[in-house]
């Protein structure tokens, strides 16, 4: 009986497919055809119960188990290999992922079960290790077997390691391995290169090598199947994708002539951008993109130039709010910008001037992100330079440093947390708007103090979006300047254009017979009338004097925002 090869990824949620064993096994499919046949990927997540990953595994009597490894998945991929080492003593495991390829030794040491790790890159040295634990008694293979990146241990138990590998030609195609069939309905990865031309010194990404481009007519061909299959989302895994301007230009021209013809509507790009590098002719590109067909990711980090300079990270910052703003106002691609707490020199105060200049310049997603410290990474492996207490377990968050205490950055959490729900989950954006300009408090402060309040009310995040909605409504309305019937109108606003069962909760509510009026009112006139079979909400603005409407009709709503487009006329004139 052929020895079969288990490749496993516990992907963070379903809906997310990493490339990884696809990546692997089509390195073995282009250079190790024979043992292309024993492949055998098994594709689960985090929250899947460890018996059933552990069942499918075992089911398939692998000879060797690979795992790829990230902060997400490794305490769990750790556990699943203890059990899969139990139940099956001869099967060979082996990780790789960069959660791994930079701390090879100590994981090792530290767990017997393992038996291999391949730090680096894998497509190449991946199949070379299979030829080996074919040709060699497995658990034998020689330290100076020439396979790059390969870790391992000795006769005599102890571990030897090398350097992550690192290539430098072109990859074969994961969809030749199968990835395609794998996305459907879901969110797909896409590379077009490697490496990284920054080096900061939180990140892992300037230690893949300087960045590969690669040749795009072949890749072309798996975009146009990938976004034909199904998916939902093609996220382009490039670190900075606009590092090379004309490589950029090309793909999204490419996407800009076939949207809507190959490539069908609905499907969504994301790119992760440096946005203080944007060439002209980029952003002609992006302006013309049919709305909700591209999304872009921004880091920014930070707006303190001594916390940038510290991590290595080379920023323009007024060119960079410059571009920001340019790119939202176009309106047609939802922008997403990132902010880490945590970072070198960078107080609280300090911090909350990064977001306050952040959420001006009116991203759809303003992400506050927490500083981790990951294996292989300068501020892991330099804690002179970067000292900072952190977690000894993956994530590896910072829990203080010289410049933000722990109490302080426990009170970002709950900022982190107010932020999600009202800004970033779309649902509260009209009303979070008046109340910062009613009350006159900074979005730090705003967010910060709804923050510390949520939590000291016990609202976890499985409250009802009713009872949320009637807890902000109480809270902003004891604000210095809130008017309170100004603010049920916000709710209200926010509500139908969020909610496409057009109800609302019970605190938003009013008996008034006007309403049954409107709702007739404006399914007679010729102009108002929904189409048929479109479910509509409707409700009465009191300090506005005005009806509210929206109806649920795909082609109201905006793909950029999600949200459905608000109507409203006079109240008098249905009156008449």
């Amino acid at each position: 009986m052929e020895k079969t090869v288990v490749l496993c990824a516990l992907n963070a949620r379903y809906v997310h497919v990493s490339p990884a064993p696809w990546c692997l096994a089509a390195g073995v499919k282009a250079n190790a055809p024979e043992l292309y046949s024993r492949i055998r990927i098994i594709e689960t997540h985090i929250n899947q119960p460890t018996a059933e990953v552990l069942e499918q595994i075992v089911a398939a009597a692998p000879a060797v188990a690979g795992f790829s490894c990230y902060i997400w998945n490794i305490d769990a991929t750790l556990a699943l290999c203890r059990q899969l080492k139990r139940a099956l003593p001869h099967v060979i495991i082996v990780l790789g992922g960069p959660e791994v390829s930079y701390c090879a030794k100590d994981v090792l040491q530290n767990n017997t079960e393992i038996d291999y790790i391949l730090a680096g890159e894998g497509e190449e040295s991946f199949p070379k290790f299979l030829k080996a634990v074919f040709a060699h008694r497995p658990e034998h293979i020689p330290e100076k077997a020439l396979i790059a990146g390969l870790c391992g241990r000795r006769l005599d138990g102890t571990v030897f390691e090398s350097g992550p590998c690192v290539l430098d030609g072109a990859v074969p195609s994961p969809l030749t391995a199968g990835y395609t069939r794998a996305v459907r309905g879901r969110i797909a990865y896409f590379e077009t290169s490697r490496g990284c031309p920054y080096s900061c010194a939180f990140c892992l990404s300037g230690n893949c090598g300087k960045p590969r481009f690669f040749e795009l007519d072949s890749l072309f061909g798996d975009l146009l199947r990938l976004a034909n299959s199904g998916v939902k989302t093609i996220k382009f895994v490039d670190r900075t994708f606009n590092a090379n301007a004309a490589h950029a230009n090309k793909i999204l021209r490419f996407i800009l002539e076939r949207y809507g013809k190959d490539i069908p509507r609905g499907v969504c790009f994301h790119f992760e951008i440096a946005g203080d590098i944007l060439r002209e002719e980029t952003f002609n590109l992006l302006e013309q993109m049919p709305p909700g067909a591209v999304q872009l990711e921004i880091g920014i980090q930070s707006f303190c130039e001594k916390t940038l300079e510290a991590v290595n990270r080379k920023t323009d910052i007024a060119l960079l709010q410059l571009n920001i703003r340019r790119l939202v106002a176009m309106g047609n691609m939802h922008i997403h910008i990132d902010l880490i707490a945590g970072l070198p020199y960078e107080t609280q105060a300090i911090f909350a001037e990064s977001f306050n200049k952040g959420y001006a310049l009116g991203a759809h997603m303003l992400q506050l992100g927490f500083l981790k410290l990951l294996h292989g990474s300068a501020m892991r492996s330099q804690p002179q330079a970067y000292p900072c207490e952190f977690d000894e377990k993956a994530p590896y968050e910072v829990r203080s440093t010289p410049w933000i205490s722990a109490e302080e950055l426990r009170l970002l959490h709950h900022t982190e947390n107010a932020l999600e729900r009202v800004y970033n989950s779309g649902r509260f954006r009209l009303t979070a708007d008046y109340v910062l300009r009613a009350s006159g408090q900074s979005p730090f402060k705003f967010y910060t103090n709804l923050g510390i309040a949520t939590h000291r009310a016990g609202l976890v995040w499985g409250i009802s979006l009713d009872d949320y909605t009637a807890f902000l409504q109480e809270y902003w309305a004891a604000l210095h300047n809130v008017d309170e019937e100004t603010l049920r109108d916000f709710l209200v606003r926010d509500r139908l254009a969020t909610n496409s069962t057009g109800g609302l909760p019970s605190c938003l509510r009013r008996d008034d017979e006007l309403l049954a009026k409107a709702i007739k009112w404006l399914s007679q006139n010729p102009g108002t009338a929904p189409k048929k079979g479109v479910r509509r909400g409707v409700a009465l603005l009191y300090s506005a004097e005005a009806v509210c409407w929206a109806d649920y009709d795909p082609s109201e709503r905006n793909p950029v925002t999600n949200r459905w487009k608000l109507n409203e006329i006079p109240m008098e004139k249905i009156q008449k």
